[in-house]
């Protein structure tokens, strides 16, 4: 009761401070607030805190506070639901409502989001168009008439549209800091919220600067305001190198050259800091305050991030799969455990020394406390390149071979596990989109034998792929398989083949033929260091306090040292580069002083690290083939699902009406999925007095 108590105490505190961040952005445009904020601003000169430290409480500290409040939550939010989750309108406004080719697919929730943003970004852009219409003032400079005059004031104000998505625009990709996460969206998912701001921002940013190039070359003057760095007010030059920067890291980021060159999207990526840093001499410092939120928490993500991946451990094992599938099992510490469909960031030196790569875990930390492992497959240089140093390992099995050594970040995922909610599951797989459901189901089955709580009465899992051998994938739950018993926690698959016709062959007939791998076992003198995992939610929420008390304490002193107080009469005024200079100083200084307390935790961690488990033996393997066949398990060849027929009959095989249908694979299966959980569930009226089956969507990826 008393943790009920808080958690709702804490949602009501966070609804609160994301309703006044709101409101704040909604009244700013107003003549009323600029008034009372030039007011306010005037009365703080006096102060030692100056305006700054009064623009980074109001502007900049409400989303810290909500993202410290947030991991306070999460810390305190139970890890596996105590009971069956309820449908609810809130849960039905998550459901898929748009399923096309162009969209993708939308929820009720991302089409009010993002109609909700438009509004206010047209309000915004009203309220300051309307007052600039009010009070123009000739530019001396330039001598432009009243329609050019209007027409810059237009371009101006497409730059604060641009900033509106910047304020936003890192906040979708923070990994260990993730606000997103309160709300159940993981990092994975909410990085398309991300590509979504940053194409937004990139068009509002080229109107912005087109147009103002446009009044420019009307007056001919461009090779004249261009090369500008104005001592005041708005440094031409910096927004024209952040616009190029900008335009850059878009255009390297798109699919065709994120999937086909990923090397070339990851590093120009980096040019993110360049970014900010013109931008901020560009807009100045005040302006900054507004996104600075974003940048605040993305800075410190990065450097816990860094920290975390500090010092490196090594492979233990690698299990070569025939359909050009590794699988690595890495040492863990029994203290980190994880949630199923989490995710983990890898660097292997030897490779790159900059590039890190995501996947999805396969194993389960409620199995085995010791190791965790993920499935890779060969389909870049990155990968390849790996498969190739396994695989070329001399094929012995009395000597381990040289050990790999790995950079390890987190592992990421959900701070509960809600499909235990569901009374059954349906879980589509595409290929190695198998990958996230390993964990799921090998939980599932654990929770079961140590009658923790109740879980799916029923799973189905439906699994696509090209060729027979990508049965193989299966392997690490072959026993989940073939040794059930037909109870609580039943599993059923249904295998479809795409690329083969292979009649009259059996589930059991496959997995005999792929069981058998190659298995290579590493030499971990290298490294006694495992993965240890993320610091505690309540670390990070309290190193995240401490490095906002810092800023503000060297912000404070950095102002008092080097600028000095300027009556509004004066003419002389103190450069605007110099504010912007000492902002970056003191938050530089923060993130030292938290990356001293990061390493300080760190360092504590691995005064109790334990003995790195040895590599998996044959023995261990073999052990896995007992087993016995299961009749109900399906294999179809030369063809794809229908995937509305699946659904329609699964209710009928089963006894529980709320289902939740998980889908991991391409986007094309992804939609189909999707279409085919709408379609089903037009069926079936919740607000029927009669309990009828309805499907929950779900879309998981097992690499970014």
């Amino acid at each position: 009761m008393a943790s009920a108590t808080r958690l709702l105490a804490l949602r009501v505190l966070m609804l609160l401070i994301c309703a006044a961040w709101v409101s704040l952005w909604l009244l700013k445009p107003t003549e009323l607030w600029t008034r009372k904020w030039h007011e306010a601003e005037d009365s703080s000169s006096s102060t030692v805190f100056r305006y700054n430290a009064l623009d980074f409480a109001v502007y900049t500290f409400p989303l810290i506070a909500l993202a410290i409040i947030g991991l306070v939550y999460m810390e305190v939010q139970p890890r596996k639901p105590k009971s069956r989750q309820a449908r609810s309108s809130m849960k039905a406004l998550c459901d898929p409502l748009i399923v096309n080719s162009y969209l993708g697919i939308l929820s009720a929730t991302e089409i009010l989001a993002v109609s909700l943003f438009l509004v206010f970004l047209a309000w915004t852009f009203y309220a300051h168009i309307s007052t600039d219409f009010k009070k123009l003032v000739p530019a001396k400079s330039l001598k432009l008439n009243t329609w050019q005059l209007k027409f810059l004031k237009v371009a101006t104000r497409f730059g604060l549209l641009a900033e509106a998505c910047l304020a936003l625009l890192l906040l979708p990709i923070l990994r260990g800091m993730a606000i997103f996460r309160i709300i159940g969206i993981q990092f994975e998912v909410s990085v398309r919220y991300h590509i979504w701001l940053a194409t937004a921002m990139i068009f509002f940013a080229s109107l912005h600067g087109s147009s103002t190039f446009f009044i420019w070359g009307i007056k001919h003057r461009i090779q004249d305001e261009m090369w500008k760095w104005q001592k005041t007010g708005r440094i031409y030059l910096a927004g024209e190198i952040a616009l190029v920067t900008g335009f850059v890291i878009w255009i390297t980021s798109l699919p065709l050259i994120r999937r086909k060159r990923f090397y070339i999207f990851y590093y120009t990526h980096h040019l993110y800091i360049v970014f900010l840093v013109f931008f901020l001499f560009h807009a100045g410092d005040r302006h900054f305050y507004m996104i600075f939120p974003g940048v605040f928490l993305f800075g410190l993500d990065k450097l816990l991030r860094i920290i975390q991946s500090r010092p490196q451990t090594c492979i233990l094992s690698a299990k070569i799969y025939p359909c050009n599938v590794m699988e690595l099992i890495l040492p863990k510490d029994p203290r980190s455990n994880y949630t199923p469909t989490s995710v983990i960031f890898m660097k292997i030196p030897s490779i790159s020394k900059l590039q890190w790569h995501a996947f999805s875990i396969t194993s389960s930390s409620a199995v085995n406390d010791q190791t965790v492992s993920l499935m890779i497959k060969c389909e870049g240089r990155w990968t390849n390149s790996l498969y190739n140093m396994i695989n070329s390992e001399p094929d012995t099995v009395s000597s381990n071979m040289k050990c790999i050594p790995v950079a390890i970040e987190g592992p990421y995922g959900p701070p509960s596990m809600d499909f235990l909610r569901y009374d059954s599951l349906i879980l589509v797989a595409g290929g190695i989109g198998i990958t996230p459901f390993l964990s799921i189901l090998q939980e599932i089955y654990s929770t079961r034998n140590r009658n923790i709580s109740r879980i799916p009465t029923r799973v189905l899992l439906t699994h696509v792929m090209k060729k027979s051998e990508d049965m193989s994938l299966l392997n690490p739950i072959a026993p989940l398989l073939m040794n059930q018993i037909a109870e609580e926690g039943e599993l059923k698959l249904k295998a479809f083949v795409t690329q083969e016709e292979r009649p009259n062959q059996t589930v059991r007939g496959l997995l005999d033929e792929f069981l058998l791998v190659k298995t290579i076992n590493f030499d971990t003198e290298c490294s006694n260091n495992a993965l240890y995992g993320l610091e505690s939610f309540l670390w990070m929420a309290g190193i995240t306090g401490f490095s906002c008390v810092i800023f503000i304490i060297f912000l404070c002193i950095f102002n008092y040292v080097f600028i000095p107080v300027v009556k509004k009469t004066s003419k002389e005024k103190n450069p605007s580069w110099i504010a912007d200079l000492l902002l970056l100083s003191a938050f530089s200084i923060a993130i030292i002083c938290s990356a001293v307390v990061g390493i300080i935790l760190r360092w504590r961690k691995l005064l109790t690290r334990k003995e790195i488990p040895p590599p998996f033996s044959q023995k261990q393997e073999k052990g896995m083939e007992r087993r016995v066949a299961l009749e109900e398990h399906e294999i179809h060849f030369g063809g794809r699902p229908n995937l509305q027929d699946i659904l329609l009959k699964f209710p009928s095989e089963t006894c529980g009406y709320n289902i939740g249908v998980y889908v991991c694979g391409p986007e094309s299966m992804k939609k189909s999925v999707a279409l085919a959980c709408k379609k089903t569930s037009q069926g079936f009226k919740i607000s029927s007095k009669e309990k009828k089956p309805f499907f929950t969507y779900h879309s998981l990826n097992f690499t970014l």
